[in-house]
């Protein structure tokens, strides 16, 4: 239930301080939240299967898939890209804003591999007349990623660096044009829990004050690379960050926000900018601060193989399909 109308909710003041992404591919949760931007991968990619509202261009991808002959994996894998842009173009026109579009998380340390599928995902957005000013790539930041991301925006593609853990991953990001990067609130909570670091408030959440370092070190060096949370595992980490560039948001946690009321104080704004041109990041100095950072290698390594298996996961659920 919607907040009463004569009080905004949560999320309608939100949306004043931060861009409002869904972090889905869920078609009615998406035209019944509105956010700016929605995203798209092989996990969402997959649930559609199970979506009517997706029914009909499930049908005709394998029907064209059937109606060709050839390798039997190269065509699962066809395939999986043409069911993600498709997806991604059904999203398009729901939102004013952008679709996030993964590229082949087993592509995550090829740099060439990842920018010809890039380009492969924006002529099959094209095609289908959605323009390549609708659509991120979303790249995982391993220093492949951000040598890729650092092609494809000098192309014009714009890409969104994900999996970010670590602060010179993040600045290498912004070093290299990336349009967007997007670090994992929850996943680094995640990490020190397990640990048994718990933070005694929000604001001691290790996840919470790694973006506000991120954000706060990024308007000092004036970068154009927006910052967008992702990965939230509680309403509070959300509002921990309102006044980020974006934030991109499960539909659970977005009817959270849009079925309370109660204040949202803005926690980001922009420091001064310092007059200051720093070294810029290296790849020596890229790996050898990864390798430092228990935290974030591992959460880095740990969501490039998820990724992974959600691919295989949809690939094998097509191939099943097509057998049957």
């Amino acid at each position: 239930m919607t907040a009463n109308a004569s009080t905004p909710s949560r999320l309608q003041q939100l949306r004043e301080l931060s861009v409002v992404v869904a972090d889905t591919g869920d078609y009615d949760a998406i035209a019944r939240l509105r956010p700016v931007d929605c995203t798209t991968n092989p996990t969402l990619v997959k649930k559609a299967l199970g979506l009517p509202v997706y029914a009909d261009l499930i049908e005709r991808e394998l029907a064209w898939a059937r109606s060709r002959s050839g390798d039997r994996r190269a065509l699962v894998d066809e395939v999986a890209d043409r069911l993600t842009v498709g997806v991604g173009a059904m999203l398009a026109a729901l939102v004013p804003g952008r679709v996030s579009t993964e590229v082949d998380a087993d592509l995550a340390h090829d740099t060439a591999a990842t920018v010809a599928k890039a380009r492969k995902f924006i002529a099959m957005y094209a095609e289908r007349g959605v323009p390549r000013e609708k659509v991120l790539i979303k790249v995982a930041a391993t220093w492949e990623g951000v040598e890729a991301a650092r092609q494809l925006q000098a192309e014009g593609i714009d890409c969104n660096l994900t999996l970010i853990f670590n602060p010179t991953q993040a600045i290498a990001c912004a070093e290299a044009g990336a349009f967007l990067i997007s670090p994992f609130v929850g996943r680094i909570l995640d990490w020190h829990k397990a640990r048994g670091q718990v933070p005694a408030s929000i604001d001691e959440d290790p996840g919470v004050r790694f973006v506000r370092g991120v954000y706060d070190e990024f308007k000092r060096r004036g970068a154009a690379t927006v910052v967008m949370g992702a990965s939230f595992r509680s309403v509070d980490q959300v509002l921990a960050l309102a006044g980020c560039d974006r934030l991109t948001i499960s539909p659970e946690l977005l009817e959270q926000l849009d079925s309370s009321t109660g204040t949202v104080e803005r926690k980001l704004g922009p420091p001064p900018r310092e007059q200051r041109t720093p070294a810029p990041v290296p790849a020596e100095r890229f790996a050898a601060d990864l390798a430092a950072d228990a935290m974030a290698s591992e959460k880095l390594a740990e969501g490039i193989a998820a990724f992974a298996r959600d691919l295989d996961a949809l690939r094998n659920d097509i191939a099943a399909r097509l057998g049957a």
